[in-house]
């Protein structure tokens, strides 16, 4: 049986991955507007697989019992200065929803919570995934610097991600 504050530590994750996606159609809206559709079709993307780390957290909450209780998403940002400042922000949001992450990990492992401790080992392996990915971009970007048309092909990189299946 999962423990009320685990229970509660895991409501309060799903409504981190729903702002994380939230976030970054955000950030796709933004670069739509911008006319950077590679950039927007990205963080579409990326909000996607965030919604789906959601639905993870409130499957499995039900699951094991528990009752998933939805709570308010705050307002994501909506204007950035520049394409680095975005990604920028981007990783420090990975590597903060990875704090988030750890922090679970060692409150199952601390509760001898084996199940849960189990659950988000495949988050735990995503985050590393998700940094390094992030990382990769800025420094694409480092190195286009104000080059338009470096630019113009990263968009069309960026643009040909596709939904994971």
């Amino acid at each position: 049986m999962i423990s009320k504050k685990m229970l509660d530590a895991l409501n309060n994750h799903l409504n981190e991955e729903v702002y994380s996606s939230y976030l970054y159609l955000s950030m796709a809206a933004y670069f739509e507007h911008k006319n950077l559709n590679g950039f927007a079709q990205w963080f579409k993307i990326q909000s996607q697989e965030e919604y789906g780390h959601g639905m993870k957290f409130y499957t499995f909450i039900n699951q094991v019992g528990g009752k998933v209780n939805l709570k308010a998403i705050k307002a994501p940002k909506t204007t950035w200065k520049s394409i680095m400042e975005i990604f920028k922000e981007t990783l420090a949001h990975e590597k903060h929803i990875t704090g988030l992450i750890n922090k679970l990990v060692g409150q199952a492992m601390q509760e001898k919570d084996y199940a849960t401790n189990n659950f988000l080992q495949w988050f735990v392996t995503e985050q590393v995934e998700e940094e390094a990915t992030v990382e990769e971009i800025i420094n694409k970007l480092e190195m286009i610097g104000d080059a338009k048309s470096e630019l113009f092909m990263l968009d069309r990189e960026l643009g040909s991600r596709a939904a994971a299946q």
